[in-house]
């Protein structure tokens, strides 16, 4: 879908699809366990993305099937308000 840049509107996103989260933090295994704690028994994909350049920091790319805006947004917070967490995209 292709948004005017001027425009206000949300884009349309029908449920159930798949997302994916960039989750970013400086221990690549605590990232790992934190997406585990987060996703829970929900099935999930979680592969490591990438380091930066001095490897202060390493992402890993989580991807899921959500339901339903609230989720996706309920699962973006809870890897926001994660300990092991940085940042998340």
């Amino acid at each position: 879908m292709i948004l005017d840049k001027n425009t206000q509107e949300k884009p349309e996103i029908n449920y159930p699809t798949k997302w994916g989260f960039k989750v970013i933090g400086k221990d690549k295994e605590k990232v790992q366990q934190a997406i585990k704690d987060v996703m829970g028994e929900k099935s999930h994909s979680c592969k490591f993305s990438n380091s930066s350049k001095k490897g202060n920091f390493h992402s890993y790319a989580a991807e899921c099937t959500v339901d339903s805006e609230e989720e996706r947004d309920n699962l973006y917070k809870a890897f926001g308000e994660h300990d092991d967490v940085d940042y998340v995209l």
